[in-house]
Parts: structure tokens; sequence; C-alpha cells
């Protein structure tokens, strides 16, 4: 090598080095905090100079304070016990949210299925002794019509009506979550709870985030963890719905915990998973919960509707077999180097 020629390099070398780490040691750490809320676990993950573990937990008390049926105190036990109507912001938002997907799923979804939900056993209540006469007497105060938001107070048409946000305030609460982080100036961050998450910028690996689809199996305790796919996703928010994992065998026959409200029993349609990316997390996570209910061809029909929403759909054939079936715009988030 020319002597001469090195020794020009060498200070240039030097300064690229030095240059490097200091840039390396002036990069804000990733953190990870995670809790219980809502009855499942949260897992946020976050590149901060200063852990914000305080505040998340202040937001989502703030949503447990008022989507919560197992609080006692939240806004909505009062609505759902008649003793206060009055609806905060936030149960304002999910409502009005909740009315139009409403409104878009022709009822299939819908907050006013709580007794039905309650009924099968899947809900914040006991389970009853279900047949079809208990099932006709509850289709009398169901119905996401017979309820509306009038000057800030949720007006029933029956006060045996009663809310059930299960299947939105997991959704809602990330979202809450990803707007405080984004008020602060976090630019990088993955936020879950219980499954549902909205993600932003890059992981610590200098890349979008990756997300995995779970294999369809019978387990109900969640053990078995096999991956159909895995997603690589930044700035949205995705939520995903199954029926494989939350069920119970009753008389020999077993019941799925996703209700359809419009006839008052357990679907029997064809999708085991549904994977739903939107803009937010709450409203992926309402037609993740709607496209369960309303089976593949009618989720098909709303995709088309809505090009906004991408959708990732697991399915059972005729014969049996299971297949996937994806929106076009889903492609650009499926990692090519894992099978579909």
């Amino acid at each position: 090598m020319d002597r001469n020629k090195f020794k020009w390099q060498l200070p240039f070398l030097l300064f690229l080095i030095v240059g490097t780490v200091l840039i390396l040691k002036k990069q804000e750490p990733y953190r990870t905090e995670q809790g219980l809320i809502f009855g499942t676990i949260y897992k946020v993950t976050y590149q901060s100079k200063h852990s914000l573990k305080n505040a998340i937990e202040d937001e989502l008390h703030k949503v447990d304070c008022s989507l919560s049926p197992f609080n006692k105190e939240s806004v909505i036990t009062r609505i759902n016990n008649n003793t206060d109507n009055a609806a905060d912001s936030m149960m304002t938002e999910v409502f009005s949210l909740a009315e139009k997907i409403s409104e878009e799923t022709s009822g299939a979804f819908d907050i006013t299925v709580a007794p039905l939900v309650n009924a099968w056993g899947f809900g914040f209540k006991n389970a009853e002794n279900i047949d079809s006469a208990v099932i006709d007497s509850m289709r009398q105060f169901v119905g996401f019509k017979k309820v509306k938001l009038e000057n800030g107070k949720i007006v029933k048409q029956d006060p045996r009506i009663m809310l059930d946000c299960s299947a939105i305030a997991k959704g809602y609460g990330v979202d809450r979550i990803a707007k405080l982080f984004n008020r602060e100036g976090i630019r990088n961050y993955m936020i879950e709870i219980g499954g549902e998450l909205v993600l932003k910028g890059e992981s610590p690996k200098k890349d979008a985030w990756r997300i995995g689809i779970n294999k369809p199996i019978d387990d109900s305790l969640a053990v078995n963890q096999q991956l159909q796919t895995v997603l690589k996703i930044s700035n949205a928010g995705m939520a995903t719905s199954g029926n494989y994992r939350n069920f119970y065998y009753k008389d020999g026959k077993k019941y799925a915990h996703t209700i359809d409200p419009r006839t008052g029993y357990p679907v029997q349609h064809n999708i085991l998973s549904s994977t739903v990316i939107a803009d937010d997390c709450a409203t992926a996570d309402a037609y993740a919960t709607s496209f369960m209910v309303l089976g593949l061809d009618s989720a098909k029909i709303i995709c088309n509707k809505h090009p906004e929403i991408d959708a990732y759909f697991i399915y059972t054939k005729d014969d049996g077999n299971t297949d996937v079936y994806f929106t076009g715009g889903m492609k650009k988030y499926l990692d090519n180097n894992i099978n579909h």
C-alpha cells in the first residue's frame, strides 16, 4: 500500500469511527414496559430517554374507568346499572365509532350484545342456562338502534339494555397510548394490549416491526404458538380476532366466543382468524370482530367498500382444510421470507 496515501486516509477514517461512536451514543434507548389491564397483558416498546411507564398506566387507568364493565365505578358500569347515563369523552368517542361500524356491518358489530355474551358465559357475568326461549327474550333488548347518544347522555329504549365495549376497548386503549407517545415526540414504538397493536417508525433492528399471525389451532391455553405468517408493519393499527382459542363445550358441542348479535347464537361461519390493519387500532379491532360474525363472503364485500382497511383471513374450506384470503393492500405487509 502507498504509505503516503494511507497517512492521508488515516485521519479521515479515525474521524469516521469517532463520529459513528458518538452518533450511536446519542441515540435514545428502546424501553419496554408491561403490566395488566382490561384482564389481559399490555406490552409497550418505545424509544425514549426517559421512562413513560407512569404516564402509560395513568392513561390506561382512565380508559378502564370509562369502558371496563369489570370496574364497578366505571362510566359503562353506571350506564349499565342505570345509575348515571352521562357519557364521558372516551365513552362518547367509542360509542360514536361503534355506531358507525354497526351501520357499516348491518349490525354484525353491536355493543349492546352484552346480555347475550354473558348468557353464553363469555362476558362479565356468569353463564345462564341457555335455550332458545332465553335467547328470544334477550333479543328484545339487544340491538344498536335501541340505544343512542343525545346531548352527552346514553339514551336506552329499554333499561335492561347493557353495553359491552370489549370488542373495541382494547384497540381504543392502544390508540390512547399512541396519542400519548405522539404528544411526547416518540417516533418509534410498538403498543400491544391483548394482541391489538399500533406500530410506528422503526423497531430496535432499524426495520419495520415484524408481527406474527398464529395458526388457528384449537388451544384454549394458548400453549401452541405456531405462526401462519409474519407481517412487517409501520404506522398502522392492527387487530386479530379468532374463535380457535376462546370456546367451551356444553353437552358435547363446542361454542365459539363470538356471538352474532342478530341471531343471539355463537357464529358458525368458516373464518377461523380475522386480522385487520387500519389507520387506528379501535377501527381495526371492531372490524376484526365484525368479520368473524359476517363470514368470509360478506367480509370480502365490506373490505371492497373500504380500501382504507386491509384484512387477512384464515378460513375453513368445504373439504375441511384451511386456506387464506387477503386483500390486495395486505400484500405490502407480508414478509416474503414466510410462507402464506
